[in-house]
């Protein structure tokens, strides 16, 4: 049940105020060097395709999601040190 929370959490956090400035700023940064290095002789030779679009989005919500997960990580170890109260 501890991890069904855990998850349920992670999606939480998705929206969580105090998350999502670091995680656009770190999805913008990491997923244009992304998009540059994997679509970006497609892209400026006119060649993208549905499909390359679709990976584009997917590049730009990867780095996003593993910084929020890692935000989030970190506020649940805080959260369960003695001694520590939010």
């Amino acid at each position: 049940m501890k991890s069904v929370r855990g998850i349920k959490g992670y999606i939480v956090s998705l929206f969580d105020a105090e998350f999502i400035p670091t995680g656009l700023k770190t999805a913008l940064f990491v997923g244009s060097l992304l998009f540059l290095i994997n679509h970006g002789s497609a892209f400026f030779r006119g060649e993208m395709t549905q499909e390359r679009w679709i990976s584009v989005l997917l590049t730009y919500a990867m780095p996003y999601l593993v910084n929020v997960y890692g935000q989030y990580s970190y506020r649940r170890k805080i959260n369960t040190l003695p001694g520590i109260s939010r």
